[in-house]
């Protein structure tokens, strides 16, 4: 048969062709072709991407001016900073997505011609859904940054201690394991080099710390800032004080851990009951089913 004789040459010629690429110089035509043509796209890639974030920045504040100057309510602003968007065009951009997701969910609805099932009801859902779903996007950025600030805690409290202990003082330390951390955890190490900021332009160490259980909404944050906010008021031991509560803070992950172990059984229950058990019967029963079926029809004739 051709079909398979074909593909067998094909599949040759291709691995020819890429083994004398491979270990060919990279002075021939067509591998300088490539690789400028690679460059050339690469070069204006990140034009592309800046021009398409200035369309979309340009679209969503031109939104954001239909509505009512009033400002963000103190629960978005706090969402908004939880998320680790503190400049004001964040604001402007997230009204900006309340107007023009309704639009186009609506929209949606009227160009496929869903809503003709019920009309009021599934036109009035999808401007609702448009106009919450910025606000729910928003409410689990916050939730997904704060857990990733809970699960580095701890390890920057090790090195925290490591930095104390060696002689260093707190601001030094804080410096020291932003720059240590940052590709591990770069929330955190956003967090701290915000502290360090801080009180560098004038402000207290106290309220920089405080700022920072404000800002992250996290508990185990403030803990660790009351215990540092005591450490300095009554003069103990920072050192102490910081490897007590890492300890602390790796019993309550390992808590964690074990909590959410124990709740996968539960969870499992859904998928076994409407995924898992439905196929196991038809496999089991499916047979005895039929076999009964001939059964009963041969007896009924």
């Amino acid at each position: 048969m051709p079909g398979p004789v074909v593909v067998i040459f094909l599949a040759v010629v291709l691995i020819a062709m890429a083994l004398v690429y491979a270990f060919s110089s990279r002075t021939q035509p067509i591998t300088e072709r490539l690789g400028n043509l690679w460059r050339h796209s690469a070069q204006y890639e990140p034009a592309l991407e800046e021009r398409r974030q200035r369309l979309i920045t340009w679209i969503l504040f031109g939104m954001a001016r239909l509505l009512p100057t009033s400002g963000l309510s103190s629960d978005t602003a706090r969402l908004l900073t939880r998320a680790g968007y503190r400049k004001p065009e964040a604001a402007t951009a997230l009204r900006g997505a309340t107007v023009i997701l309704p639009v186009i969910f609506v929209g949606g609805t009227l160009l496929t011609g869903f809503y003709r099932l019920n009309p009021v009801v599934i036109l009035f859902a999808a401007a609702v859904l448009g106009f919450v779903l910025p606000d729910l996007w928003l409410a689990g950025r916050a939730r997904r940054r704060q857990g990733n600030l809970r699960l580095a805690l701890p390890d920057a409290l090790d090195l925290l201690v490591i930095c104390v202990e060696a002689g260093l003082g707190l601001d030094q330390s804080l410096l020291y394991v932003s720059q240590e951390l940052r590709i591990a955890h770069p929330d955190l190490c956003d967090e701290f080099d915000l502290v360090n900021a801080e009180v560098h332009v004038g402000k207290s160490r106290t309220e920089a710390l405080r700022s920072l259980a404000e800002r992250s909404g996290v508990e185990d944050i403030k803990v660790l800032v009351a215990t540092l906010i005591q450490t300095e008021r009554f003069g103990t031991s920072v050192a102490q004080a910081l490897r007590i509560h890492s300890d602390d803070l790796r019993i309550k992950r390992r808590q964690r851990a074990e909590e959410m172990a124990a709740k996968t059984t539960v969870k499992m229950l859904l998928p076994l009951v409407f995924c898992i058990f439905p196929a196991l019967f038809v496999v089991i029963l499916g047979p005895a089913v039929i076999t009964l079926i001939r059964d009963f029809g041969v007896l009924q004739k």
